[in-house]
């Protein structure tokens, strides 16, 4: 999947999309709103025409009568995925129900959300979870685009207030921009440029069959929607809050252009040098593949089936994948703060902590040096560095005889006594002269042996996907 041109269209205010979708005949349907998230409706009732387009909303913001209606939570919790999805099963299943035989030329659709806004003592930040259901053709499955958003307004009304508009945006993106999903994504933020930030979207459906949910991932990141993004190993798109809460977290950061048996080592040593930690629970812990957006681009402009192709390896590997815009990894930590990590620790090789060091010293002599260090070694944060061999010898090059300026070494030893910076152990010294790009430049002419320098699932999934420009003539096929 290539880049596309950017699409030019007009946007519209908020009351100009609702009217529009008032003024559908075709489209019916439901609103249901929990917590916060109230507002959403009340633009569909004030421009107008509302009764062609609502059958009914509901907010049920009493908890115990929400559970009357749509089941109690396990966890407690009602700022959720599960909580969403309980409210569109519910409500779809009831509007489908009653008036399939009286209306059969309608789209239905149902609305949804359930938000928290920023408190008073401002303790609560201000998050939700959105969600539609519609059809866009009658009789038809519906589709689902499911979304969460952190509010970025520090007060709450006009949290409130953002929320109605996104629901709007939400709504009518559905009904208007469906044969195009990056279009979508970026309609979502119409009128609400830096008053929220979408970090999750989701899209099912039979008329969404052909959209890989991870290349939605990369779209938020792309159009700057969020900074972090995640799918898991089947490829579905997920959110931190659903499984990172008050985890440890490792995540280990690469271009896994392809996946090398160095990025498995890399990854298989760290992850269990990490669970070994003594303040580390392995049961409660988590681990994170990272690419980043500027790694992407490395060679110019973002090429998409490109990161697909490194997903679709991370994932074969089992690991779920972080695409993020933090190539400084202070913005990565701040993310996962939310999430109340208990101890996180970032996996890199030595030459990206050579950089990190230059970068943090010769970007910070203005006295904000030990400033910007602290920003990144905070409390919980560990760094663990996977060794190189040194250029023209068999010695390797590791976090304690890496060069650093002068001007830093003092603060750098102060990390390495405090094991805020760690060596890893038990790596495998016979793998170290493996170098992604030299497997990608071998691969792409199948030159002989580079299948031996990645696993061999990844070897087996490149040959048969034709994955990173393999040569299909080079594929051998059975008559």
């Amino acid at each position: 999947m290539q880049e596309k041109k950017e699409v030019k269209r007009l946007t519209l205010e908020p009351e100009q999309k609702a009217l529009e979708i008032n003024l559908d005949n075709n489209i019916y349907g439901t609103f249901a709103e929990i917590g916060a998230g109230q507002e959403v409706a009340r633009h569909f009732f004030q421009v107008g025409a509302a009764a062609g387009t609502i059958a009914k909303t509901i907010s049920a913001y009493d908890k115990v009568y929400s559970d009357k209606i749509y089941g109690e939570e396990l966890s407690g919790r009602y700022v959720c995925e599960s909580r969403l999805y309980k409210m569109l099963d519910h409500e779809y299943d009831l509007m489908t129900e009653r008036l399939q035989d009286e209306r059969p030329e309608s789209n239905f659709f149902v609305f949804a959300d359930t938000v928290s806004a920023i408190n008073y003592s401002r303790t609560i930040k201000g998050n939700g979870w959105l969600g539609i259901r519609f059809q866009l053709r009658p009789d038809s499955e519906p589709n689902d685009l499911v979304l969460h958003v952190k509010m970025r307004d520090r007060d709450n009304i006009l949290q409130q207030q953002a929320v109605g508009i996104l629901g709007v945006n939400l709504v009518y993106a559905c009904y208007h921009y469906s044969d195009d999903p990056e279009v979508m994504i970026q309609s979502l933020m119409d009128n609400l440029r830096k008053r929220v930030t979408i970090d999750m979207i989701r899209i099912s459906g039979p008329d969404f069959k052909d959209v890989d949910n991870r290349w939605l991932s990369l779209m938020l990141v792309k159009h700057g929607l969020t900074d972090v993004a995640m799918f898991d190993a089947s490829g579905k798109n997920i959110h931190g809050s659903e499984f990172l809460y008050k985890k440890n977290v490792l995540v280990v950061r690469g271009s896994f252009r392809p996946s090398t048996l160095v990025n498995e080592d890399m990854i298989k040593s760290s992850w269990e040098q990490f669970k070994a930690e003594p303040d580390v629970e392995p049961k409660k812990s988590f681990l994170l593949t990272e690419i980043t957006y500027d790694n992407l681009c490395a060679d110019g402009e973002l090429d998409e089936k490109d990161f697909l192709d490194r997903a679709t390896l991370l994932n074969a590997m089992g690991q779920t994948v972080v695409v993020s815009n933090c190539e400084d990894q202070t913005k990565l930590i701040k993310y996962l703060a939310d999430y109340k990590i208990q101890k996180l620790g970032l996996v890199v090789g030595i030459r990206q902590m050579m950089d990190i060091i230059h970068e943090k010293y010769y970007q910070n002599q203005d006295g904000r040096l030990l400033a910007a260090v602290g920003d990144l070694f905070t409390r919980n944060v560990k760094m663990y560095v996977y060794p190189m061999l040194q250029e023209g010898s068999e010695d390797l090059m590791t976090c304690q005889n890496m060069p650093v300026p002068d001007g830093i070494k003092f603060l750098y030893q102060h990390l390495l006594d405090n094991k805020q910076i760690v060596d890893i152990e038990n790596f495998d010294a016979d793998i170290l002269h493996i170098f992604s790009k030299q497997v990608l430049a071998m691969l792409k002419t199948d030159e002989k042996g580079w299948e031996a320098m990645v696993p061999a699932k990844i070897a087996s999934l490149i040959k048969e996907k034709c994955l990173f420009k393999f040569p299909y003539e080079s594929m051998e096929f059975e008559y």
